[in-house]
């Protein structure tokens, strides 16, 4: 009988091929009316620790990373991690700061579903929502995005419990491409993931 000597080597993850070339990055600050987005900073460390603490209920059953004790540090690392990879090219996040420089979320854009397309993921602080304010972050983050070199399509994927989120791009126009069962990963998930395409 034959076999390997030694067991191999478990194999790396494939990645998916990069969407974005080299250099390409999106504006590092947007406006809107009423509000805008920029990217953030360490100063900003205290305030999204603040965003995260008052939209827990609300957040938690959605967001993996959103556990209690809600730790600054946490949110220290998410903006190292942003500046991080917005220089590499995978990530692109904003905070979203309202008229008075208040901070009440984040969108980004994440290059990581192949060749010819982004993925949009936001969060809005609890007491800001249902003002219109990420259907409007959305569909800005949505144009600037398909206006970038090799850009073809967005995504936004949510959980289909997660009706709040899924509505955001079913009003713009976004076609439910499908819906696949995978393993839920925060606790108001069911397991099943809509993944949302610009027409």
């Amino acid at each position: 009988m034959t076999g390997p000597a030694e067991p191999a080597e478990p194999a790396e993850p494939a990645e998916p091929p990069r969407a974005l070339a080299p250099g390409v990055v999106p504006p590092q600050t947007v406006d809107l009316d009423g509000f805008h987005l920029r990217r953030p900073t360490l100063d900003d460390t205290d305030a999204l620790h603040e965003a995260v603490k008052a939209s827990f209920t609300e957040l938690h059953p959605w967001m993996p990373w959103c556990t209690e004790p809600v730790e600054s540090a946490q949110q220290r690392e998410f903006i190292e991690r942003s500046d991080t990879n917005w220089a590499a090219g995978t990530t692109f996040n904003w905070l979203i700061m309202d008229a008075g420089g208040d901070l009440i979320g984040t969108i980004g854009l994440m290059d990581r579903i192949g060749p010819g397309g982004l993925e949009i993921g936001y969060w809005l602080r609890s007491d800001a929502t249902g003002r219109g304010v990420m259907t409007r972050a959305t569909a800005r983050v949505t144009d600037i995005a398909l206006a970038l070199p090799g850009i073809e399509r967005v995504e936004i994927h949510c959980d289909a419990a997660n009706v709040r989120s899924a509505a955001v791009p079913r009003r713009l126009g976004y076609r439910l491409d499908r819906e696949t069962q995978v393993e839920a990963t925060a606790p108001g998930e069911s397991g099943l993931s809509q993944y949302w395409i610009t027409p």
